[in-house]
């Protein structure tokens, strides 16, 4: 009988879950079976599998002892008591420093955990439980180093040693309550992007897809690899595939230690069942998976190994789901026949939490219970916490030989090196997310139409309504109003690149918190990827505008108007996006982004000369965007020296003398030349090119430093926005 490599393939054993081969034990089957040249989804002889001894799970314990955490909370001014103040009542959470009659705080501290403790071992589910409030996804956070050590007070441990930020990050993952997925992709494609930032570039594109292939059966989306995740206008998988996919997303590297914020959220009974069975089956790899659950079906207790039972910060059960019953009986509250034990629980505690003491006595009950328990325990195994003696190194150094951990994992003895911070270099990285962000603008065409369509209805406006400019004091005008607003149209039709990176702040928050890739990899290829599409949006501006509004300067002054125009939609891009990153909210950047850019366009030098600007608002006309692209077509415009604007009789026009007839404009001409000493007759050029660019005050800078700043401009927004990202893509609660 032949089967897929899967975790259907291995028989079950005392009634569990078979247990899912790990990465390197799939590919050890792989290579002998098939040579490294294996492509596609294999199908294996079980009989080659079975012949290998299975080993035995790899002993890990997490322990974690006197966890707590508080934050400020804003306290509101009290009333005092004699005035018709009410005291707190006793069923809200404990705080400290609470005000109490007249007094008046400004904030208070909420204890979110309280002195919290337990362990949880490879093989095994740990599920925290309690009530919304309870603390479940706060201990998650705790435990996953999702909160600043000088905010969380306690001690965790693996194997008895203390983990570094750096460690935890390569050896775990975590998986977030919502499903932060790219709609447009399929299931496969998923995996397959995640495992190409997670496991290293030493391990070949066929064994990737060999991974993937396994872990799609490992998660039962086999149905499912073709079909696209979906949002709200594409139909997609199912809620329960789709938790699945964000699991798989997670857990490609093959991690130790695996964290989940209410994985069955949201989901039907048989769609749970089935996310926590395969939870179960990572378990069995050798992997700590600890969940936080709001309430779990009978079927789904079935699964769990530890329950963690919260309210209101502090722990009222800690065990065996089958250790329940014997604990509410010594509470005095048996659990009824045929009753969902943890529906009992759940309904208890609540009912405590609304009496006068509160869950108090249940709190110091499983106290003194636990300490009974263990010290039974103690004197039957002489040991409560056995891990075969090896230390935390050791235990990731056979877990690394055994094949999990496969991100890039060497045999250095020092723990610190024994796993990459990355399991890529840079520029692998660089190529994976421009293909990932190529693949997402193809399947989803209208974003770039729609800009595309922008640009093309302005620059046709523009054409036709300055159609063929002549050289006269009028056409000058012209030009220089139709400069102003072409310049200014690049900036604001970069606005829809704002929504680009909200979409994909909390994809990128997920994927980066556990090190998939570095946020500078994230940046250059964003930057890369915008290139294409901005040298399109500008080729169909420029072509559509320059011959028909009749600019100056032929192919060379086609080139740089071109090029300008480049420049400027990539420095109004990396000033979106940098802005993207400051603002989380798309409406209220879009408010910013239109009144700064309105701004840059008044004090561009367009409206208001640089000479006339007050001495406290010049600053603002050297930091313009605007301001170097619209300084750049006016020189590219007007550098002609012989060109001539201004003729004879055409000084006057655009005066209260313009409406004079010729023949007066001519006397007046005499009299001027005979005033000034020079002769000057209809045809006189009286203003060059030159002239005109003194008139607007656009003398300090040639046109190519126009447009070298102009491009520097759009390199410093996207510095701005990798610091941004450094900063504000912590994901650590304080």
């Amino acid at each position: 009988m032949s089967a897929r490599i899967g975790v259907e393939d291995i028989p079950e054993t005392s009634g569990l879950a078979p247990a899912s081969p790990t990465l390197g034990e799939l590919l050890k089957y792989v290579n002998e079976v098939n040579g490294d040249e294996t492509s596609g989804h294999r199908v294996l002889e079980m009989n080659q599998m079975s012949n290998e001894p299975q080993p035995l799970p790899l002993p890990f314990v997490l322990a974690f002892s006197n966890l707590t955490y508080s934050v400020k909370v804003p306290s509101k001014f009290g009333i005092p008591a004699v005035l018709g103040g009410r005291n707190r009542p006793a069923a809200l959470p404990a705080m400290a420093a609470e005000p109490v009659g007249g007094e008046k705080l400004v904030s208070r501290s909420k204890i979110l955990l309280n002195e919290i403790s337990g362990q949880a071992r490879d093989g095994e589910i740990l599920a925290v439980l309690g009530a919304s409030g309870s603390g479940k996804s706060t201990l998650i956070d705790a435990l996953a180093n999702r909160i600043s050590k000088g905010s969380l007070k306690g001690n965790i441990t693996l194997n008895g040693d203390q983990l570094e930020s750096r460690l935890l990050k390569v050896i775990s993952a975590y998986v977030m309550q919502d499903d932060l997925l790219f709609p447009m992709l399929t299931v496969e494609e998923t995996l397959m992007y995640a495992a190409e930032f997670r496991l290293p570039r030493s391990l070949s594109k066929t064994k990737k897809k060999l991974r993937v292939q396994a872990l799609i059966d490992q998660l039962g989306l086999r149905n499912a690899a073709k079909t696209i995740i979906g949002d709200e206008g594409h139909r997609g998988v199912s809620g329960g595939e789709r938790r699945r996919v964000s699991i798989g997303a997670d857990i490609i590297h093959d991690p130790i230690l695996l964290f989940l914020d209410e994985p069955t959220s949201g989901l039907d009974s048989t769609s749970a069942y089935m996310v926590v069975k395969v939870l179960q089956r990572i378990a069995q790899t050798g992997s700590i998976v600890i969940m936080s659950v709001h309430q779990p079906s009978y079927r789904l207790l079935g699964l769990l190994d530890r329950l963690l039972f919260l309210s209101r910060g502090q722990t009222v059960y800690s065990g065996s789901p089958a250790n329940l019953l014997s604990f509410f009986a010594d509470f005095g509250h048996p659990i009824p026949e045929k009753e969902n034990r943890t529906e009992f629980a759940l309904d208890l505690i609540r009912d405590l939490e609304g009496s006068p003491g509160g869950t108090k006595s249940l709190v110091e009950f499983n106290k003194s219970w636990q300490l009974l328990k263990r010290s039974r325990h103690t004197q039957t195994t002489g040991n409560e916490t056995p891990t075969h003696g090896l230390s935390l190194t050791e235990a990731i150094s056979a877990s690394i030989s055994r094949g999990k951990l496969v991100s890039g994992a060497t045999s250095d003895p020092n723990r610190s090196s024994m796993v990459p911070t990355f399991a890529n270099p840079i520029w692998t990285e660089m190529m994976v997310l421009s293909r990932r962000a190529f693949k997402n603008q193809w399947r989803t065409p209208e974003l770039f139409i729609t800009r595309l369509g922008a640009v093309v209805v302005t620059g046709f406006i523009l054409a036709t309504v300055f159609w063929k400019l002549d050289d006269s004091p009028r056409g000058v005008r012209e030009r220089l109003g139709f400069f102003a607003f072409a310049m200014s149209t690049t900036f604001y039709t970069c606005a829809d690149a704002l929504p680009v990176f909200l979409h994909e702040r909390f994809i990128f928050m997920r994927e980066t918190a556990y090190n998939a890739y570095r946020r500078s990899s994230y940046v250059l290829s964003s930057s890369l990827v915008a290139i294409p599409t901005l040298i399109f949006l500008s080729l169909a501006f420029a072509v559509i505008t320059f011959w028909a509004v009749g600019l100056a300067g032929g192919g060379k002054g086609f080139l740089f108007y071109f090029a300008i125009i480049l420049a400027s939609f990539w420095a109004g891009s990396s000033f979106v996006t940098f802005l993207s990153g400051v603002i989380p909210h798309v409406m209220i950047g879009y408010v910013i982004v239109v009144a700064i850019l309105a701004y840059y366009l008044l004090f561009s030098g367009f409206f208001i000369n640089r000479d006339r600007i007050p001495d406290y608002w010049i600053w603002f006309h050297y930091i313009s965007l605007v301001k170097y692209p619209y300084e750049a077509v006016l020189h590219n415009e007007f550098q002609d020296p012989l060109r001539c604007f201004v003729r004879g009789t055409q000084i006057f026009d655009g005066s209260p003398l313009g409406i004079a007839d010729e023949a007066t404009k001519l006397r007046l001409l005499q009299s001027m030349s005979q005033t000034l000493g020079v002769n000057i007759t209809a045809g006189s050029c009286l203003t060059t090119g030159s002239d005109i660019l003194k008139q607007q005050g656009v003398n300090d800078l040639t046109k190519w430093e126009c447009l070298w700043i102009t491009i520097a401009w759009g390199f410093f927004f996207r510095i701005l926005f990798y610091f941004c990202l450094l900063i504000g893509s912590k994901n650590k609660r304080r």
